[in-house]
């Protein structure tokens, strides 16, 4: 087993005592504790996921471990290339609590450079390949990687950035090694560092979320015992490597023997690709952005007999994922089980779920669920004497997350840590003693969370402060439309809302202003219309807010 020195990156935990104190009203703790929502359970988040692999590469070495576009690994196969890159990177000085940047498609390779980094004791940070080499220099100066693990068969702006910042670079063993005898197994990790995930955030720099090994294997387990998942099942790699759910995606199979299927992105691009890639690879759960969902969908519909044979499960993550498309999801594939799921980079991904029923689908809204293992969730509220007070049942708040999810807080940035990180005050045996505000707006009804929306999308039009989510749900519910987004437009002296949307059936903009009307106060209903042939997203496959912004800002016309 490797030694695990001190990180000269990533500072172990400071004592829970040290972190801030959330200024609570009197009698907050008692009551918190009686509205949180729970969900203990016993799961191992201490041991390597490359002692698993190890065992599926001893009982069952020619099952399929990851395959892409190019290639195929079997289990056996798998351990070899991580013996081989780990012993590259331990050649080039990595050692535990290293930071190394990893940058390439999203592959077979990825799982093998993540597996190698946790055998050392590493962290993993991805570079995205579409950055432009100002943001991969922003984030290497900010995260200070020991290394550059390059698999991207050439990405010019990593190299250069790396070059300037004076990191070394080292090219992904193509080739494995025999395993001895001797080698592991890796053991317990339960406090490392294991990842960290550049957020792209609203405005401003993004921010590196590190999330521990227990916080990791936690999540994974969970997701385990949620999806029923098993050696037969083949998990879908599709989500870009610095969105948070790709780290589930590539990993979790590892742990019962079942098979990551990775989807480049021009799968990605195309909704008769993406369904055609699912269906080749007998792909039974994915996990996509509602955007993504609904193309889909749409190209399923506009082809005869039945889609997606063994497909188990679908899941939504990543934004607001509105009724009429979960109608959509369950009448045209009636054979898949659909989820509904929140969770922040900061929180080791996902902290809820929701399976959709058509009891749901009368709903303005879609709940997001209940938490999954070792998660607990506080909705509270700040009082008029800037303490915080616990939300109760069906009133709005802020939600907290406590437990084995939270993660380590921001990486080398203590200041921005500090507003989101504090000591966990509810919960005196908390796994990790932290406790993380989300800056989302949720309320709960019936023990289920529904999520409300970012508490920075609050905006005071015409003097009222409104949630544009609220305005977005309500227009989505329009048969005629698509998919929408409003923002708010500051030029000149007033704030007025514009919204944008796309069809799939025709209405007028008039009739769409009616419906909403019908349903919101008039200040709430927006004054500027666009209608798009696709709204713009961000590179995870969100819609792109700023760029809706910025493109509308100074051709507004009134419908």
């Amino acid at each position: 087993m490797d030694s695990q020195a001190t990180s000269p990156h990533l500072t172990e935990d400071p004592d829970p005592q040290l972190r801030p104190v959330l200024p609570l009203a009197p009698g907050a703790v008692s009551r918190a504790r009686e509205l949180a929502l729970r969900n203990p359970a016993d799961l191992d988040a201490a041991t390597a996921l490359l002692d698993h692999v190890a065992l599926h590469a001893r009982t069952r070495p020619d099952a399929c471990a990851v395959q892409d576009r190019e290639r195929s690994l079997t289990y056996a196969e798998l351990l070899a290339r991580v013996a081989s890159a780990r012993d590259a990177l331990r050649a080039h000085g990595v050692r535990a609590g290293d930071v190394v940047a990893a940058v390439g498609p999203r592959s077979a390779h990825t799982p093998v450079a993540f597996l190698a980094l946790e055998s050392l004791g590493a962290s993993y940070l991805p570079i995205d390949l579409g950055w432009p080499e100002g943001r991969v220099r922003d984030v290497l100066d900010r995260s200070r990687p020991a290394l550059l693990l390059d698999y991207s068969d050439g990405s010019a702006a990593a190299r250069s950035a790396a070059g300037a910042e004076g990191i070394g670079t080292l090219s992904l063993p193509d080739e494995g090694r025999p395993v001895g005898p001797d080698e592991g197994p890796y053991g317990d990790r339960t406090g490392e560092a294991r990842y960290t995930i550049f957020t792209s955030g609203t405005t401003g720099r993004p921010k590196g979320a590190t999330i521990e090994h227990r916080g990791l294997l936690n999540h994974l387990w969970s997701k385990v015992a949620d999806l029923s998942l098993g050696p037969e099942d083949a998990v879908a790699f599709s989500a870009p490597l610095v969105f948070d759910i790709s780290i589930w995606q590539m990993l979790c199979p590892f742990l019962v023997g079942g098979k990551v299927v990775v989807l480049d992105d021009a799968a990605m691009r195309m909704p008769r690709w993406l369904l055609g890639a699912l269906d080749t690879a007998g792909v039974t759960v994915v996990e996509l952005v509602p955007t993504v969902i609904g193309r889909l969908v749409d190209d399923i519909r506009r082809r005869e007999g039945a889609a997606l044979p063994g497909l188990r499960w679908l899941m939504s993550t990543g934004e607001e994922l509105y009724p009429a498309l979960a109608e959509q999801v369950l009448d045209t594939l009636p054979h898949v089980s659909l989820i509904n799921a929140y969770g922040p980079a900061e929180c080791s991904d996902d902290v809820t779920l929701h399976v959709v029923t058509r009891a749901d689908l009368s709903r303005p809204r879609l709940p997001v669920g209940s938490p999954v293992a070792n998660c607990t969730l506080h909705v509270l509220l700040r009082t008029d004497d800037d303490a915080w007070r616990p939300a109760e049942p069906g009133e709005s708040g802020e939600l907290f997350i406590g437990g084995t999810c939270v993660g380590l807080g921001y990486l080398n940035d203590p200041a921005t840590t500090e507003r989101a990180f504090f000591r966990d005050p509810f919960d005196p045996d908390s796994a990790t003693g932290r406790i993380y505000r989300t800056g989302d707006l949720a309320r709960v009804e019936d023990g289920l969370v529904y999520y409300l929306g970012r508490n920075d999308r609050q905006v005071k039009v015409g003097g009222v402060r409104m949630e544009l989510g609220e305005i977005e749900a309500t227009l989505s519910r329009h048969p005629c439309v698509e998919s929408c987004a409003v923002t708010v437009s500051d030029e000149g002296a007033v704030s007025e809302l514009v919204a944008h949307y796309t069809l799939r059936g025709e209405v007028s903009q008039q009739e769409l202003k009616q419906a909403l009307s019908a349903a919101l106060p008039p200040v709430m209903v927006p004054r500027h219309w666009r209608e798009w042939d696709a709204l713009p997203l961000s590179r995870n496959g969100k819609i792109d807010y700023r760029s809706l912004t910025a493109i509308t800002a100074g051709t507004r016309k009134e419908a």
